[in-house]
């Protein structure tokens, strides 16, 4: 079969190949985890519903969003909608397309689900925690005194944590999205593959991390420095978190839900970070960019605000973050295969 034949066939082997069978180890490291130390696997709930049922449903949404303002673009008379919705789709969701988008997405749960359950498993497998180390360093950044406090003391506790945790919650809005986005939107397929691919190594450098330097995170071993903050979604989500902490802890087996506190390093940053300088590197429109990058320093801004995080966790999650562009570049080809790159953006021609 020529080149041609097999680029037309089987984009997701190219773009996700090596992408696909990293998750899919990640996942085997998991389940083996699971198995040695008697521990239940869960499917991590999100507030949007069951990641598997959440993201085909947000790609669907997406989907349709690109198809529907493409047929009424072309002005079709009542008799012709449905057929009108048959071309368009059928011209810009190919078979190859599918298969791509189906292992992106596929390679991306694999390693969500392997990321919360080895966060999950984390206290029983790491029990000293160095959350000691990080407050001394902590205070050592902000001379003597606790980051959060000065934070407080310089922006506020009313309406800035108001928005600060808007800001915080939204990521948890941000990454399905974007990554249904980035799949079904691109005009270059690869330009996907590639931040798919970084995300699920955010996931994986994340978890190493997260064994590197188990910590709970400032919020819950100095929670007096909290206590002025009002009410928000962020601490309904701390306080949450923490509760299904103590129930994974009394009996993981007896519980549904996940452990999901550990502090170093902050992948909400890493996550932004990875989204901004990917928009950055593929030169997505300047306003876009400027936006992701005021995302990005709110982003690490709030974690220390809130006591998600403390100081170290930041640039560590940037360098996660950078870190993960560079191996899904390899990963996908996009640092040595121009002209496939060029292949790969003719399955998702304009109608």
């Amino acid at each position: 079969m020529s080149n041609e034949g097999t680029r037309a066939i089987s984009p997701w082997r190219r773009l996700f190949g090596i992408p696909l069978v990293t998750t899919m180890t990640f996942m085997v490291l998991m389940l083996a985890t699971a198995v040695i130390n008697g521990l239940p696997v869960r499917d991590p709930d999100g507030f949007l519903g069951p990641s598997y049922v959440r993201l085909p449903l947000i790609v669907v949404l997406v989907m349709v969003v690109d198809v529907v303002p493409r047929v009424f673009a072309q002005r079709p008379r009542a008799g012709e909608i449905l057929g009108t919705i048959g071309q368009v789709f059928k011209s810009r969701w190919t078979m190859p397309r599918v298969a791509a988008i189906t292992a992106g997405m596929a390679s991306f749960y694999l390693a969500y689900v392997a990321y919360r359950n080895l966060k999950s498993f984390l206290p029983f497998l790491r029990d000293r925690l160095t959350d000691s180390v990080l407050v001394n360093t902590d205070r050592w950044f902000a001379g003597g005194s606790n980051p959060s406090d000065v934070l407080h003391e310089l922006l506020g506790t009313g309406i800035t944590a108001e928005v600060l945790s808007v800001i915080y919650v939204s990521f948890l809005i941000f990454v399905p999205v974007s990554l249904a986005v980035a799949m079904v939107w691109s005009d270059d397929l690869s330009r996907g593959a590639w931040y798919v691919s970084a995300l699920c190594f955010n996931w994986i450098l994340g978890t190493a991390t997260y064994y590197m330097l188990p910590s709970l995170g400032p919020i819950y071993v100095e929670e007096s420095s909290f206590a002025d903050l009002p009410v928000t979604a962020t601490s309904a989500l701390q306080d949450s978190l923490y509760e299904n902490r103590l129930a994974v802890l009394v009996d993981p087996h007896a519980t549904q839900s996940v452990q999901g506190i550990a502090a170093f390093a902050s992948l909400h940053v890493s996550i932004m970070f990875t989204a901004a300088l990917m928009a950055h590197l593929i030169r997505l429109p300047r306003p876009v960019r400027w936006l992701l990058w005021i995302y990005v320093s709110l982003t690490g801004l709030a974690t220390v605000y809130f006591g998600w995080h403390y100081i170290l966790d930041v640039p560590a999650g940037l360098a996660i973050g950078g870190l993960s562009v560079w191996l899904a570049a390899l990963a996908t080809g996009r640092l040595h295969r121009p002209g496939r790159r060029r292949a790969d953006k003719k399955l998702h021609p304009s109608a």
